[in-house]
């Protein structure tokens, strides 16, 4: 089913976008949300009319981003954790002690936004970046130490 999205939504596109999406999806999610409109005629000429707000709004959304990117760039998370003889973690160190680190530090990001591949199991220091949006990808410093 194809719908006109009223807003970004980070796995289907921009604000004002024209995306195809499963049946149930639209009809369950998107249109009761008010996330997203069907493409009809009628809306398109709605679209039309409101693409300067939309354009203005994804600038607004991106500059933002670059604003929060700027503040992530030097960051560094120090994580301590329980280690072994051998310098390996007892545990391993994930997505949501990230965000808690970050948080401590006056940072909210959500649990989406660490593209963490797999969870760190050994003490070093790694490169994890955060998708603040689109394509604005910084990178933070994370730290694991022995506590």
């Amino acid at each position: 089913m194809k719908v006109i999205l009223k807003e970004t939504i980070e796995s289907l596109g921009i604000i004002g976008g024209k995306v195809n999406v499963a049946k149930g999806y639209a009809r369950n999610y998107l249109l009761p949300q008010n996330k997203a409109v069907p493409d009809t005629p009628q809306n398109r000429r709605m679209l039309k009319q409101k693409k300067v707000k939309f354009e203005l709004q994804i600038v607004k959304e991106k500059s933002l981003a670059e604003e929060m990117a700027n503040k992530l760039k030097g960051i560094v998370c120090k994580i301590a954790a329980k280690v072994s003889e051998e310098d390996r973690l007892y545990g391993s160190i994930s997505v949501n002690d990230i965000i808690n680190s970050l948080a401590s530090q006056n940072i909210e990001v959500e649990k989406r936004m660490v593209l963490l591949s797999e969870p760190i199991k050994k003490i070093g220091t790694f490169k994890v970046p955060i998708r603040v949006y689109k394509e604005v990808e910084p990178e933070i410093t994370v730290e694991i130490v022995p506590e």
